[in-house]
C-alpha cells in the first residue's frame, strides 16, 4: 500500500461530487490560507536500524534516577516479571472495549476478572470496566452523586491537587459549586466539615491516605455526610487497600482511585488508569461499561456487556458522563499484578512501604529534618528543611537520588516503597546531613 488513506482517487472524486465540491481546495476554502501549509517538511524514511538508533539516543537524554523518594500519586513499585509477559501477548497489545462479544470473550473475561478484583480490594458491589486516572475517577463519581437539588460539592484539602483541579473543572462545566474543607494538622477539619454540610450538598471527596500521606478519619466522615443526606467518597491508594479497612467497611459509597500502583511503571506520567467501584444501589450511575458473567444457549460461560448507557453515545443532553471508552490494556496490566501478587504478596509490599517510610523518616529527622505534621503516615510523609528544598535535591541529584516533592520553599514531601533499600535511605539521609552541616558551618 503507498499511502495510509482506504479509497481510491476516483472514490474520492466521487464523495466530492456528492457533496457539490469540485475539489479538496473548494471543500477547506472556509480556512484562512494564513493557516495552511503548502507541504510538510518530514524527513526521509529510516531503516529498523536507524530509528532503533535514534529512539535509543532520544532516550539517553532522559535522566533515571537509581534512586527514588518521590510519590505524590505515581509509586515506584515491584513490578513481577510474569506481568509484563503476560501483557505483551499479541492477542491483548491491540485490546479496545469489545463491542462484539460473541468474538472477544477473552478481552472482556479479563476485564470481568479486573473488576472482581477492584470490588474485593474496595469490598463494593461493582465495578466499571476503568476509566482514564484518579483524578477523572474522582470527577465522575462526583457527577454520579449530583442530583437537581444537590449540587454542592465538598472536597478535602488534603487531597492531590490535580484531584482537585479536576473536579473543579468538571464542576465548572455543570454550574456546580465546590467547597473546600480545610485541612487540620494534615488531616480533614471534621469541625469545619460539620458547617459545611447541609441540603445542597451532593457529596463529600476524602483521599486514604490523604495526599500528605496521613490517615483520615474515614468513618466519621462518612458518617458526618450521611446524617446530611450527602454520598461519601473515598479516593485510595490501592496498595494501601490491601492491608487498610475497605472504603464499604468505612461508609463510603463510592471508591475511587489511580490505578498506576498496580504493576504498572511510572513510564513518564502515564497511560495510567482510575478505578471505581460503588455500592449496588449505584450501580447503574457508574460511567462506562461494566462486563459480566453469564452462560450461552449451550449452558457454557460467557462474558458480555452488561452495562453501557448509551445516552453517552446518543443522548448526550441527558447523560451524567461522556466517558465513552476505557483504559482495557492497563486494567489487564492491573489484573495480571494482582493475581500474580496475590492478597498476600500486595500486603506483604505494602507494609514494607509503611516500615521502610518510618525508617527513612526517622533517618531525614536525625539528619537535621523537621516533622511537620504529629499525624500518623503510611509511606508518605512531609518534613521542613531549615534551608530551601532546591539545595537539598540539587545535592541528592548529583548522588543520582530523587528527593522529595517541594511543597514550598521549606516542605518536601517524601515517600518509600518497598523498591527503596537501607542503603539507599541511610545514603539519602547521609547527604542531607552534608548539607546542612555545610549549610551552616559557613
Amino acid at each position: 500500500m503507498g499511502n495510509y488513506v482506504p479509497n481510491t482517487a476516483q472514490q474520492q472524486k466521487a464523495m466530492l461530487e456528492a457533496i457539490g465540491m469540485a475539489s479538496y481546495d473548494e471543500l477547506f476554502s472556509v480556512i484562512p490560507d494564513s493557516v495552511k501549509l503548502d507541504h510538510l517538511d518530514l524527513p526521509e524514511g529510516l531503516s529498523e536500524l536507524e530509528v532503533q538508533r535514534l529512539i535509543t539516543a532520544l532516550a539517553a537524554k532522559n535522566t533515571v534516577y537509581p534512586t527514588i523518594f518521590r510519590g505524590a500519586g505515581a509509586y515506584r513499585h515491584y513490578i513481577p516479571a510474569i506481568v509484563k509477559n503476560v501483557i505483551s501477548k499479541e492477542e491483548f497489545i491491540t485490546a479496545y472495549t469489545p463491542y462484539q462479544a460473541e468474538i472477544s470473550q477473552g478481552i472482556l473475561q479479563s476485564i470481568f476478572e479486573y473488576q472482581t478484583m477492584i470490588c474485593e480490594l474496595t469490598g463494593m458491589d461493582v465495578s466499571n470496566a476503568s476509566v482514564y486516572d484518579g483524578a477523572s475517577a474522582a470527577a465522575e463519581a462526583v457527577g454520579m452523586c449530583c442530583e437537581r437539588k444537590r449540587q454542592k460539592v465538598v472536597v478535602s484539602a488534603a487531597i492531590h491537587p490535580q484531584t482537585l483541579a479536576a473536579v473543579k473543572t468538571y464542576c465548572w462545566g455543570k454550574d456546580r459549586e465546590v467547597v473546600v474543607i480545610p485541612e487540620r494538622d494534615g488531616i480533614t477539619d471534621l469541625a469545619a466539615l460539620s458547617n459545611l454540610l447541609d441540603e445542597a450538598c451532593a457529596c463529600v471527596l476524602i483521599q486514604q491516605p490523604n495526599y500528605y500521606g496521613h490517615l483520615e478519619p474515614c468513618e466519621e466522615i462518612s458518617a458526618l455526610a450521611h446524617q446530611a443526606g450527602a454520598k461519601s467518597i473515598m479516593s485510595c491508594n490501592p496498595i494501601m487497600l490491601s492491608i487498610l479497612p475497605t472504603p464499604r467497611e468505612c461508609g463510603a459509597d463510592i471508591a475511587v482511585g489511580e490505578g498506576q500502583p498496580l504493576g504498572m511503571s511510572l513510564a513518564f506520567g502515564g497511560p495510567y488508569l482510575g478505578f471505581m467501584s460503588t455500592v449496588e444501589a449505584m450501580g447503574r450511575k457508574l460511567p462506562g461499561r461494566i462486563v459480566g458473567e453469564t452462560v450461552d444457549v449451550e449452558g457454557k460461560r460467557a462474558y458480555v456487556l452488561t452495562l453501557q448507557a448509551r445516552e453517552q453515545h446518543i443522548r448526550r443532553e441527558k447523560a451524567s458522563s461522556n466517558i465513552c471508552s476505557n483504559q482495557a490494556y492497563c486494567a489487564l496490566n492491573a489484573a495480571v499484578y494482582m493475581a500474580a501478587m496475590g492478597a498476600s504478596g500486595m500486603q506483604e509490599a505494602a507494609g514494607q512501604c509503611i516500615s521502610k517510610a518510618h525508617y527513612l523518616m526517622k533517618q531525614l529527622v536525625n539528619s537535621g529534618l523537621e516533622r511537620v505534621y504529629p499525624q500518623e503516615f503510611c509511606h508518605e510523609f512531609v518534613l521542613r528543611s531549615p534551608i530551601p528544598c532546591t539545595i537539598l535535591l540539587k545535592a541528592l541529584k548529583e548522588k543520582g537520588i530523587l528527593g522529595g516533592l517541594p511543597l514550598n520553599e521549606f516542605d518536601l514531601l517524601w515517600c518509600a516503597t518497598e523498591m527503596n533499600t537501607k542503603e539507599e535511605m541511610d545514603q539519602c539521609a547521609e547527604t542531607v546531613k552534608e548539607v546542612l552541616n555545610h549549610a551552616f558551618t559557613l
